[in-house]
């Protein structure tokens, strides 16, 4: 039995909250060293949701590898869509330059926008709607800076992963248990 197993019986919720705070610490207390490091933004906002994930409902679809790197590549590459779309490029973050109707359009579309795709073709990840926000605010700007966004989701996808097999749970290496999910007909 897993280690997570052993607390929810000896503990119940409060076991599974044991597991899951403590290894969600680790998995952020590895990202932020690895920032420290390197002096770049490998640890952001949405990777807490993914770590969550992991380390709450390690089966769901949502907490698998390939919906966290996956999810968060689509998140990254809509928030860039919905700058150049805007025109915001290299404009001032919006906590630079306050909100304007160009950001709130640039942040429309790429929520919008990683939803869509993200629903398409099944590959559900929410953080990843944090992700695609954070660039389309300009919170993480310049081509280093947004090249350590997936540094960081990899990182934390890995100790993840690895801390959650460590520990004897069950985690899929790749996709969702079971594959994906049969489409429901209507």
């Amino acid at each position: 039995m897993s280690l997570r197993g052993r607390l929810a019986t000896r503990w119940g919720s409060w076991g599974e909250a044991v597991y899951a705070g403590g290894a969600g610490l680790v998995a952020i207390a590895v990202a932020g060293s690895v920032a420290a490091i390197v002096r770049e933004p490998v640890l952001f906002p949405s990777l807490g949701p993914s770590v969550f994930l992991f380390f709450e409902t390690p089966l769901a679809a949502n907490s698998s590898p390939r919906n966290t790197l996956l999810g968060h590549a689509v998140g990254i590459g809509c928030g860039l869509g919905a700058l150049a779309l805007t025109g915001l490029w290299s404009a001032p973050s919006v906590t630079q330059m306050g909100v304007s109707p160009a950001r709130v359009l640039a942040a429309a579309l790429a929520v919008g926008s990683t939803s869509f795709l993200l629903a398409g073709v099944r590959l559900p990840h929410p953080p990843a709607g944090a992700t695609t926000l954070i660039v389309a605010l300009g919170l993480i700007t310049g081509t280093q800076a947004l090249l350590y966004i997936p540094v960081g989701v990899a990182v934390i996808t890995v100790v993840g992963f690895s801390l959650n097999r460590y520990l004897g749970e069950p985690v899929p290496a790749w996709g969702p248990h079971g594959g994906r999910k049969a489409r429901v007909a209507t």
